[in-house]
């Protein structure tokens, strides 16, 4: 299918959500891949997973960009070659890409009962606020998009989602909170936004102009 869905936040940010439905083979017509990304697609064993990297490099496409813009750090934090921030994600049949004037981080997750499992892991500050909802698998999963896009775009070793990344308590209705990243000499606050794109949660981080 076409690109799934776009979204326009300030700071020149830019969402662009593709729904995999289409074979390998057509992902792969009418895109360029540079030999690196040719490299990088023969050693993946699962076709999902290449449909995904395809996929995304169609999002790019939508958005003004093609793989050879693309380039990937050596702890594979992604680049473009015009210095706009991007972040990549890829969950099941969904990929997403988002593009910023400004340092950004993008997740999506399948929502799932196996989140509350693991919760403890990731749940800190937020142990009190989750604590009084019924059934917290959207909370949850909003919670660990916002902190995964934290981490994709602070991309340092070492951060702890536990420990260093904090996120307030919100509603599922209002589709927005705060959040801040606390570690070493670094003390950042960013505007969360979410939203549920059918049984997934997307979820992306942007500095705060309230910081």
């Amino acid at each position: 299918m076409p690109i799934f869905q776009s979204i326009n936040n300030r700071e020149n940010t830019k969402i662009f959500i593709w729904k995999i439905t289409e074979p390998e083979a057509f992902l792969r017509a009418d895109i360029e891949l540079s030999e690196n990304s040719v490299n990088r697609l023969s050693t993946m064993s699962s076709e999902l997973h290449r449909r995904g990297f395809l996929s995304i490099r169609h999002l790019l496409k939508q958005a003004g960009y093609s793989d050879l813009d693309l380039y990937y750090s050596e702890h594979g934090k992604p680049h473009l070659t015009d210095d706009k921030y991007i972040s990549i994600t890829h969950s099941f049949e969904f990929t997403a890409i988002i593009i910023s004037d400004v340092p950004i981080g993008i997740d999506i997750e399948k929502q799932r009962d196996k989140i509350k499992r693991i919760a403890p892991k990731f749940i800190g500050y937020e142990e009190n606020f989750i604590a009084s909802l019924e059934d917290p698998v959207k909370e949850l999963t909003v919670v660990w998009g916002a902190k995964e896009s934290m981490y994709k775009l602070y991309g340092h070793k070492g951060l702890g989602f536990k420990a260093h990344c904090l996120v307030a308590s919100f509603t599922m209705e209002s589709e927005e909170t705060v959040a801040r990243l606390v570690f070493k000499d670094d003390n950042l606050k960013f505007d969360v936004f979410f939203k549920e794109v059918e049984n997934f949660m997307l979820a992306y981080v942007i500095p705060s102009r309230n910081a």
